[in-house]
């Protein structure tokens, strides 16, 4: 039982691929999320492995999450793409920070 716990954080520690496809302006998946930050009709931001990727349009909605799989499927009009080089707050927050 002990080799399985192992494994499953060696599985955990594994970061899955960052993908961006986009359809037509209309449909957008990303692979390789960790978390969903905020989402509205204007405005969805998430974080990746390679930083927090904010997407702006019109109508926008999510069509399809799996954070297990680390997946997102965001549909309609897509105006723009950015990245930044925030990421999200380590597990446990500040106090883990300071005690390491």
């Amino acid at each position: 039982m002990n080799g399985s716990k192992a494994m499953l954080g060696a599985a955990e520690s594994i970061k899955a691929p960052h993908n961006v496809i986009m359809e037509d302006r209309h449909t957008l998946t990303v692979s390789g999320i960790s978390d969903v930050d905020s989402f509205d009709e204007q405005t969805v931001i998430v974080f990746t492995e390679m930083g927090e990727l904010t997407v702006k349009g019109e109508g926008l909605h999510i069509n399809r999450l799996s954070l297990e799989v680390g997946e997102i499927m965001i549909e309609g009009s897509i105006s723009s793409l950015a990245y930044s080089d925030s990421k999200p707050a380590q597990e446990g927050g500040f106090w883990s920070r300071v005690f390491r």
